[in-house]
């Protein structure tokens, strides 16, 4: 009866060893991820943990390519604008140069989670059964591209819309990350070197 009882002790008390081992781990592990998720997050707010920075360099059928843009291939220009932390002042290479309307959406992601606002940037041709005419600011649209982790299949809203040339780029990230095919970035956040 004794040996009975101390086994029932010895079991009890390391199951509860065990829970509080595993709440701290879960402790550990929400607050790293909380972290990272700040650490990730653009001026602007957004939380681009799950974005694709690099890309297979295919393009969408019918992208056509611009007749004059500011930056040709090949060209070296800096990217002014952040849509991952570290992108802010990268110097960029120019792999690609076309002239579409770029547009600005908010989704939900496929795999659930927090909503995704203002996501820069997704292009006409990347949108499912697109119009002829360009869509307008809360329009809705189901996304082909696969930017972020849960973007391909949504439904969005579209948050803004320009006619403007976006260029596919190399550059590389701080401490030194490449990459490479980087899909898209307007004319307007690309300034000359």
């Amino acid at each position: 009866m004794k040996v009975n009882k101390k086994l029932g002790m010895m079991t009890m008390a390391l199951s509860l060893s065990g829970l509080l081992v595993a709440c701290g781990e879960d402790e550990t592990t929400n607050n790293d991820t909380n972290m990272n998720d700040q650490m990730e997050e653009t001026m602007d707010g957004n939380n681009h943990a799950g974005m694709d920075m690099s890309g297979s360099g295919d393009v969408p059928e019918g992208l056509k390519t611009a007749d004059n843009p500011t930056f040709a291939v090949g060209d070296t220009a800096v990217i002014t604008e952040a849509h991952m932390l570290g992108m802010e002042g990268a110097e960029a290479t120019i792999v690609g140069a076309y002239d579409t309307v770029v547009y600005s959406i908010s989704y939900d992601p496929m795999h659930g989670g927090e909503r995704v606002e203002d996501h820069k940037w997704i292009i006409h041709e990347e949108i499912e059964d697109a119009t002829q005419a360009p869509y307008k600011i809360g329009d809705e649209v189901d996304v082909e591209a696969e930017h972020m982790t849960g973007m391909g299949g949504t439904t969005a809203t579209i948050d803004s819309a320009e006619k403007t040339t976006v260029y596919m780029v190399d550059f590389t990230l701080e401490p030194g990350e490449d990459v490479t095919n980087h899909k898209w970035v307007t004319e307007a956040e690309l300034a000359a070197p």
